[in-house]
């Protein structure tokens, strides 16, 4: 496999190196103001580049015609032909107005902060997006390690970054919190095809910058939805893959009408059977928007979400069933009156979520502009499980005696309920010049939520009524955060930047949990989370930043059933490198996490598939990251990453044959030391597009005891994709058609488990569960645009 590897990238960089090649230079300003971090790239393909401080920029590109995209908020196009080295000026005063990132402008950063990040444009999104979760689309990102319950990127799936879980990394949507208040997790199932929606992200890793939602102990992710459209189009997306998989996405967009006012939406269905058994999918969504854009206002109402039914697959497998069938799947198993092995057919998570957004820029003139956004969120759903054999008593059902003998124990159905609500304001005001950028603002959300638990079906127990509810609580949160960040030029190449943000948070919960255990929670936080950094330019090409940042995070719901967690603290130092020039980017960064009371992944799980955490009193994460871009003429462009760290518990204290022991500095759970992706991307002639992906991760831990049986082995795993498209076909004005095969060397790989252990008369009890991954399946779409 190396040598065919070898061979394929020395092949792309022998036909890439035949053109005659030339390069176009220039500036971008807004009337005589450089400006700094404006994207330029060359359309209809992957070749692009930011431009410095100074405004600018440069692009190697093959003799030939090309349209350039200028884009910083507004977009601006420019045909050339390069036959020679050229030198191209623009200036975006008079560019057209088009909705740029200004709801994001608190929560996000530029190529002039000393904060680490990526980015992902929806160019490359539509590249691989036929039908797979969000997380699936980042796999290839610096530091980023995915997962799925059913295996193959549909459904449950989650993503890791530095090894911190998807609890520690922050999301928003225009500006929005999107983690659950309460569990702080990110449930993408419920968004599902929402990728087709998304114009870009920016994944910030460390602290970042200040945001809204729960603190960022790993990274924070910004979605930016779809812009509006000046012009009317439409598009019909529909794929086809593996496991029965397909997806079916209608969209619109009105164009401008009347000089103010767009229209557009998508809906989509995505169905599949999944990888393992039983494992199967049924995703429905929808987005709409309506845009209203006048001389100094852009107003925004939206509405997304959908409806979700995934048969239970959090279970996993033991190290035995994995060698002998690692798909099968243990969730629902009963038996019958036979003994006969049988699987309940609705043991399913059935939930649906709707938000609701209005989003308002303005913009005052002498460098001021605001934004502000309301939203609400409405969630409804359950778990629907088969629990065989279980005492009545823990449920809240009496034993009983038929012909003489006691009945203690039953097969119950049960449904496990949350309703909640989440709703809120997010707000802020900026103003920027020459040498200042300031922002400051804040937000204030409100989180409801329902917890109950219902008996549908009793086995062998007379039960008081078909909906008997075996438990019951209610739980309140508020959170409250107000922020100022500036950035300032102190000389031409050396600027600083501060970032103060004051946030509190009170959380409650009254009631019941299994077994009429009372679960009862009044706790209130006040966090103050300082953040600072330099950025120096050395020359045109180099760029160096170093930042200090301090977070701080409550514990979440999990946490509070499993004892009395402390909140977590975090310092974050990050001294990075940035390099730019014809045809290379290069950024690296070296980060220090400095941890008090982490809370980290046991290994362990609860009823409902949610890992357990624990505090770690001191531990830290020391790393050294590097990506590149390297563009070899307008054909042939290669994208590494890699990630080296270290990641330790100073102490681990860990019960043991019915005693707390000392185990001394061991590694946290699931933190590979190396992660490293490759992305090989070719054009061999107009509109055809081959990339050649990869992705490595080094051996991982699932418990902080660094023994061999809770070892998740290391995996190299390569995909294949395609996509040419067919301008101004008969009827459309394009079709697309896209390929993607996933795990194109068949490698069975497990990228997730867990371990458990429990204590029994005083011996220790330990196991594995893992969750296998999809071995080589294809995917493959078409798209029709209007």
């Amino acid at each position: 496999m190396k040598t065919f590897f070898l061979f394929f990238s020395l092949s792309f960089i022998s036909l890439a190196s035949v053109a005659q090649q030339f390069s176009v230079s220039g500036k971008v300003t807004d009337g005589d103001k450089p400006l700094n971090s404006a994207i330029v790239r060359v359309e209809g393909a992957a070749t692009g580049t930011q431009t410095n401080s100074r405004g600018e920029y440069s692009l190697l590109l093959d003799e030939g015609h090309y349209t350039l995209i200028f884009s910083y908020g507004n977009q601006k196009k420019v045909e050339i032909d390069l036959s020679e080295d050229i030198i191209l000026n623009i200036d975006m005063s008079d560019a057209r107005e088009e909705l740029g990132e200004v709801f994001l402008s608190a929560v996000r950063v530029d190529a002039d902060s000393p904060i680490t990040y990526s980015n992902l444009s929806n160019e490359e999104i539509e590249d691989r997006n036929l039908g797979q979760d969000i997380p699936s689309l980042m796999q290839y990102m610096p530091g980023v390690v995915t997962t799925s319950d059913a295996g193959a990127g549909i459904g449950y799936s989650s993503i890791r970054v530095r090894g911190t879980e998807s609890r520690g990394i922050n999301v928003t949507i225009n500006g929005v919190p999107y983690n659950d208040a309460e569990s702080q997790g990110t449930f993408w199932v419920n968004l599902g095809d929402f990728a087709s929606s998304v114009e870009n992200l920016q994944l910030q890793r460390g602290v970042g910058t200040s945001t809204n939602g729960a603190g960022a102990f790993g990274a924070s992710l910004n979605i930016l939805t779809d812009r509006y459209k000046t012009e009317p189009s439409a598009e019909i997306a529909n794929s086809f893959g593996s496991y029965n998989t397909r997806k079916h996405t209608v969209k619109f967009s009105t164009g401008l009408f009347d000089k103010h006012w767009e229209f557009s939406g998508r809906a989509s269905v995505i169905k599949s059977d999944g990888y393992i058994d039983r494992a199967s999918s049924d995703l429905k969504s929808y987005f709409f928007q309506g845009s209203y854009v006048g001389g100094t206002t852009l107003i925004k109402a939206l509405t997304f979400g959908g409806s979700e039914v995934t048969y239970q697959a959090w279970d996993g497998i033991d190290s035995e069933t994995l060698q002998e069938n690692r798909r099968f799947n243990p969730a629902g198993a009963y038996e019958d009156d036979q003994g006969n092995l049988k699987f309940y057919d609705n043991h399913v998570d059935n939930y649906k979520q709707d938000h609701f957004q209005l989003l308002w820029n303005e913009r005052y003139g002498n460098g001021w502009s605001s934004n502000l956004a309301l939203h609400y969120t409405y969630g409804r759903g359950f778990y629907e499980s088969y629990r065989a054999e279980r005492r009545l008593t823990d449920y809240g059902l009496e034993s009983f005696s038929t012909n003489g003998e006691e009945v203690t124990h039953s097969d119950l159905v049960t449904k496990k309920w949350l309703v909640n609500h989440f709703y809120g304001t997010t707000f802020n005001a900026r103003y920027e010049s020459e040498r200042l950028k300031l922002v400051f603002g804040g937000a204030w959300n409100n989180y409801e939520g329902d917890h109950f638990g219902e008996i549908i079906y009793a086995r062998f127990a007379p039960t008081a009524g078909p909906l008997d509810r075996y438990y019951d609580n209610d739980s309140q949160k508020s959170d409250l955060n107000f922020f100022t960040k500036t950035t300032v030029a102190l000389t031409d190449n050396l600027s600083l930047y501060a970032d103060l943000q004051v946030r509190r948070i009170h959380y409650e919960v009254d009631g019941v949990e299994e077994q009429e255990v009372p679960f009862i929670v009044d706790d209130t936080h006040t966090f103050f989370n300082p953040k600072a950094g330099l950025t120096y330019e050395l020359s045109n090409a180099n760029q160096l930043y170093f930042s200090f940042a301090r977070a701080h995070r409550e514990p979440n719901r999990t946490d509070y059933e499993n004892g009395n967690p402390e909140p977590e603290e975090l310092n974050d130092y990050e001294l990075g490198w940035r390099f730019t020039a014809k045809g290379v980017q290069v950024n690296s960064n070296l980060y220090y996490m400095d941890y008090r009371n982490q809370l980290v992944l046991t290994g362990e799980l609860n009823d409902v598939g949610a890992a357990i955490r624990r505090n770690s009193g001191n531990s830290y994460r020391l790393g050294l990251e590097v990506d590149a871009v390297v563009q070899m003429g307008s054909k042939f462009s290669w994208r590494p990453n890699v990630a080296i760290s270290r990641n330790k518990n100073d102490e681990w204290f860990a019960p043991w044959d019915g005693e707390l022991l000392n185990f001394g500095k061991t590694d946290i759970s699931y933190s590979p030391e190396i992660v490293a992706g490759n992305i090989l991307e070719y054009r061999p002639v107009k509109n055809l597009e081959l990339k050649f992906l990869s992705k490595f991760v080094g051996d991982q831990y699932m418990r902080n005891l660094e023994n061999e049986s809770a070892q998740l082995e290391s995996y190299f795993v390569n995909d294949f994709n395609l996509q040419y498209t067919w301008k101004n076909a008969p009827v459309f004005e394009e079709i697309v058609f896209t390929g993607l095969i996933n795990n194109i060397f068949n490698e069975e790989y497990v990228s997730n488990g867990y371990y458990y252990t429990y204590d029994w008369e005083n011996v220790t009890y330990e196991g594995a569960g893992y969750y296998p991954q999809a071995t080589r399946n294809f995917l493959a779409g078409i798209t029709l645009r209007f």
